[in-house]
């Protein structure tokens, strides 16, 4: 794929509009996370030091195209000054005559941060009017928001009509690089594996990735949906209802190609609600009580998934295989994500829930690639268009 990233451009003195993905958890004005934060800084960092003049925009939440205060990314601004250890101008808006007077202003290296893109409808309504007042203030655009390049949005794909030079991140570069080699001639055995809750997003990508893989493994709530499908007992489990006629599908398809879906043997149930449950307890797939509720894999299938994942050379890992916030039920992913830095294997964890719970358990380093693309990895895992990134390639050829 023939990307330009921004150490292939002169950037030194020009206005340089970096696109990132600062949507970070924030309570009470408090960043309770911000690993995408230092996932852009390399690229800001670059660009800084090279002497550009370094314009920053970013969306933050579901304002509806309104102002709201509580989505303010004013705390965004303050934690990248405390990690830059600078000044970084914060305007109250992300177009307009203000904008534009800082922008004019910023001196080589200077850096400021636009507030809440989607505080304005024509963002997400792709506007061209929208579009080309964000590109008013730039000379150079950078794509650093791989995650939103899923989106038809006017910070990603509309203001390229107006702005004569544009280039990707070094993070959307690390990030194509990974989920090409992990889908181009990918070494086997390949094994993918797949948790978390919607089956109805997940299914679509395990179809796409049926030519590729050796394997499937499946746990978390999807695989709820899936044993419902083959008629076991499930309890009061969560179930994407409306992926039953799909989980039908996907399972008849990969028996015709010969392709393995593995699903859970054992189970972690409790009684109750998971706000409110009784002590946790080891039941087979498909033997489960009226009332018991999954909460993570049991431990015969962390054996399983952890044995064929050692023989693995490459692994695809999609969503947590339990409720790994809760320490009663980070058993399954935590031995997953042990397996999958043991293996040795070239490996991809895709999904933000994923990412926390590598974090969390203190494996990040033992994991080939931390996608932080989010529903944007899938997309491109699952070979679907990303309207970002063709709008990238048409100016590159």
């Amino acid at each position: 794929m023939n990307l330009i990233s921004i150490d292939e451009l002169d950037v030194r003195e020009k206005r340089v509009f970096i696109r990132a993905d600062f949507n970070v958890p924030i309570v009470n004005g408090q960043i309770l996370d911000d690993t995408k934060i230092f996932a852009a800084l390399p690229t800001i960092e670059y660009a800084s030091k090279e002497k550009a003049r370094v314009i920053i925009a970013s969306h933050l939440g579901r304002p509806g195209g309104k102002l709201r205060p509580k989505l303010t990314l004013e705390p965004v601004g303050r934690r990248l000054s405390e990690i830059l250890k600078r000044e970084i101008f914060f305007p109250e808006d992300c177009i307009g005559d203000v904008v534009k007077k800082i922008a004019g202003d910023l001196a080589p290296g200077g850096i400021m941060l636009l507030e809440n893109l989607r505080f304005h409808k024509g963002e997400e309504e792709n506007d061209p009017k929208f579009a080309k007042r964000l590109a008013q203030v730039a000379d150079v655009y950078v794509n650093e928001a791989f995650s939103v390049s899923h989106r038809l949005h006017a910070s990603v794909v509309g203001i390229l009509d107006f702005i004569e030079t544009a280039c990707v991140g070094l993070g959307f570069k690390n990030e194509i690089k990974n989920l090409t080699r992990l889908i181009e001639n990918p070494k086997h055995p390949f094994i993918a594996v797949f948790g978390g809750r919607s089956a109805q997003e997940k299914i679509p990508i395990m179809e796409s990735l049926l030519d590729k893989v050796d394997a499937i493994l499946v746990g978390g709530a999807v695989s709820n949906t899936f044993l419902k499908v083959l008629g076991k007992e499930i309890g009061k489990s969560a179930v994407d209802e409306i992926a039953l006629y799909s989980a039908s599908r996907f399972i008849s398809s990969a028996s015709a190609r010969g392709i393995r879906v593995v699903l859970p043997q054992d189970f972690m149930v409790v009684r109750g609600s998971l706000n409110k449950y009784s002590a946790p307890f080891v039941t087979p797939a498909g033997v489960f009580s009226k009332d018991g509720v999954a909460a993570d894999i049991g431990p015969k299938t962390i054996d399983d998934f952890a044995l064929r994942l050692s023989r693995a050379k490459t692994i695809f890992w999609n969503g947590p295989l339990g409720i790994y916030e809760n320490e009663d039920f980070i058993g399954g992913t935590k031995a997953v994500a042990q397996a999958v830095g043991a293996s040795g294997a070239f490996s991809v964890a895709s999904g933000w829930d994923t990412v926390l719970a590598i974090k969390k358990m203190g494996f990040s380093g033992a994991i080939t690639h931390l996608s932080t693309g989010g529903r944007a990895s899938l997309e491109f895992v699952g070979e679907r268009r990303l309207p970002a990134l063709e709008a990238l390639e048409k100016r590159f050829k």
